[in-house]
């Protein structure tokens, strides 16, 4: 049997819309450190996202053969694992990305398993899949988005306080929200639902009007906390817009490198700035409404958003030592880290591991589904068996079940990130969802 370590080759999207420009974007740079069909960076070209998984939109492909990795999965189910194949067919149940996002990003929701199965029988065009698609956002670089709605009291302290918002919601509508932040309403998810469906209705030329009210008052500075600055920008990334507006009633977010949220299916949110590990049900399901040239779908995605409002460290994914990965003693001693990012769903976990001292390692014991491997920093040699390869900022290594993986270091911070999956397997079973 072949041995289950298989570099790839992994394509990279380019959106006018969103990408950052050529070597600025980290999704570019990890596309080029890969030979592939005449891809070059382009000075002037926007990269948006590099996706590595099974996903017939983009498939990645083994770099000897150039097979997909869709077909090699396919054709050998020990590479999967007997449960992954069971449940999942032949295709990853995950899709692993890096997402360089050079200006907002749509305010956007992901389907639930149901929705998507209905959405994508209605209209395939734009639902190209019939797959819910939770997901999990880990900044590479420092990173700012939009992530749920805010605390109650907080939009309706803005709808008192900026009166082109309270224009567009409406005055019935802004006393009922203000009412449930108080506790007098029996129902704080129904007054949240109303007004943000209110806004979200409003008429375009009606957004255009307020818009420049909106940015006139953001020119002054007299908008509260950062959102003067945060207006400007988007304006000027997509004037008039909806999503002027939407950004006081969402969470604003901003995350180190190293640190993550979970989104769960019907969450609201959209990414501002920054290069971020994505990782998600192996869906491209999106419902868009607002921040986006794509096609929006402000009914749908009124109707099926959860209305929770929390404080955005709701949302945070606080990881925990992988208890399943043994460092060396160069490594355990120089600082290295193998840290665990394990969303309370069975599709994916991610696990990024520091290794900080030339000749540090980990080993890895074999886990029972597939996973896929990238290096976002430094230099080292990934072994499984016994195949040894090297392995590069940029480079993509599929993992069959079952292998054990040892990592080495060949410089001060390698940097690695690795999405598996495991049915009911020992993570789950050692460590529980955490953090969301």
């Amino acid at each position: 049997m072949q041995v289950p370590l298989l570099r790839l080759q992994c394509g990279c999207n380019s959106y006018d819309w969103a990408g950052k420009k050529g070597k600025d974007s980290a999704a570019a740079k990890y596309a080029a450190a890969t030979p592939s069909d005449g891809f070059s960076i382009q000075e002037d070209k926007p990269y948006a996202e590099l996706w590595m998984g099974t996903h017939p939109s983009l498939p990645s492909k083994d770099l000897t053969t150039g097979r997909s990795l869709l077909d090699l999965v396919s054709d050998n189910a020990a590479l999967m694992g007997h449960d992954i194949t069971s449940k999942y067919s032949s295709k990853l149940p995950f899709l692993f990305k890096v997402l360089s996002i050079n200006k907002a990003l749509s305010i956007q929701a992901h389907p639930n398993k149901k929705l998507a199965e209905k959405l994508h029988a209605q209209d395939p065009k734009n639902y190209p899949d019939d797959n819910h698609k939770p997901e999990m956002t880990i900044a590479i670089t420092p990173f700012e988005g939009l992530c749920g709605f805010r605390p109650l009291q907080e939009i309706s302290q803005f709808l008192n306080t900026v009166q082109p918002l309270r224009d567009l919601v409406g005055d019935s509508n802004a006393k009922n929200l203000e009412s449930a932040a108080t506790g007098s309403s029996a129902d704080a998810k129904a007054a949240l639902r109303a007004a943000f469906t209110g806004l979200m209705n409003t008429p375009k030329d009606t957004v255009a009007a307020k818009s420049r009210a909106l940015v006139s008052l953001a020119s002054e500075g007299k908008l509260p906390d950062d959102l003067s600055e945060l207006v400007t920008r988007c304006n000027g990334q997509f004037p008039a817009d909806i999503g002027l507006f939407v950004l006081f009633f969402l969470n604003y977010v901003r995350l180190d490198p190293g640190q993550a949220m979970y989104l769960k299916a019907d969450d609201i949110h959209a990414y501002i700035s920054g290069d971020i590990i994505e990782c998600m049900a192996s869906s491209d399901n999106v419902i868009r409404a607002g921040f986006t040239p794509k096609f929006q779908d402000v009914n749908t995605l009124t109707e099926i958003l959860t209305y929770d409002h929390e404080p955005a460290e709701k949302q945070e994914l606080v990881p925990v030592d992988y208890p399943y990965a043994k460092l060396d003693r160069t490594a355990y001693s120089s600082g290295s880290e193998c840290l665990l990012y394990d969303p309370p769903i069975e599709e994916f976990s991610v696990v990024r591991t520091l290794l900080k001292d030339t000749g540090a390692k980990c080993t890895f014991e074999g886990i029972a589904g597939p996973s896929i491997i990238i290096c976002t920093n430094g230099s080292g040699k990934i072994s499984v068996g016994p195949k040894t390869e090297d392995i590069k900022e940029g480079w993509v290594y599929f993992v069959g079940a079952t292998a054990e993986v040892v990592l080495e270091s060949h410089g001060d911070e390698f940097v690695t990130f690795r999405a598996f999956c495991e049915i009911g397997g020992q993570v789950h079973a050692a460590n529980g969802a955490n953090g969301a």
